[in-house]
């Protein structure tokens, strides 16, 4: 019995690191993309196929293989859609691909469900920060804004929210 608990201990305590160290990310590729308006390829590439691997092969998954496929598919297919569509009306994009590639990650992650809840939460925090934002910097509303700091921010509550860890302490 002992030894069945110290294994579910130091599991808990992979996923917990493994949760950090894609926050940590998050929050570098917030900053990145609040000071360049940018997201690295080479970050968020990466973090999809390990994304995908992982859920699909760790016994630690966060969800379902095809969950995961879902996500990261859907994740890079709305915004790209949504971007075309901006595209379509303005003449001029109106959201960079790797907030697409982003969300796909997070998808890839954390599945389609959590995907959907991610993206909700960076417009809702989007549209009131990135408003809030322009008033500070004096800038008109037509001025553009980085979106991949909402989107880090609402995937980093949710890597948080689902983590065995913070639900023991709760």
């Amino acid at each position: 019995v002992s030894q069945s608990r110290y294994a579910q201990n130091y599991l808990m305590w992979v996923d917990f690191i493994l949760r950090i160290c894609l926050i940590l990310t998050l929050l570098y590729l917030a900053w990145v993309d609040f000071h360049r308006f940018l997201i690295p390829n080479r970050f968020t590439y990466p973090m999809i196929v390990f994304g995908l691997i992982f859920n699909s092969f760790s016994p630690l998954a966060w969800c379902d293989a095809y969950l995961a496929w879902l996500g990261a598919i859907f994740g890079y297919s709305l915004l790209w859609i949504i971007n075309q569509l901006y595209k379509q009306i303005r003449s001029q994009h109106g959201l960079g691909m790797g907030d697409a590639k982003l969300l796909a990650a997070l998808g890839a992650w954390l599945g389609i469900h959590s995907a959907l809840w991610i993206l909700a939460l960076a417009a809702l925090s989007g549209t009131i920060g990135g408003l809030l934002w322009l008033k500070y910097q004096k800038l008109p509303p037509s001025h553009p804004f980085p979106f991949g700091p909402f989107l880090a921010f609402a995937g980093i509550i949710q890597i948080l929210w689902s983590s065995p860890l913070v639900h023991s302490l709760i």
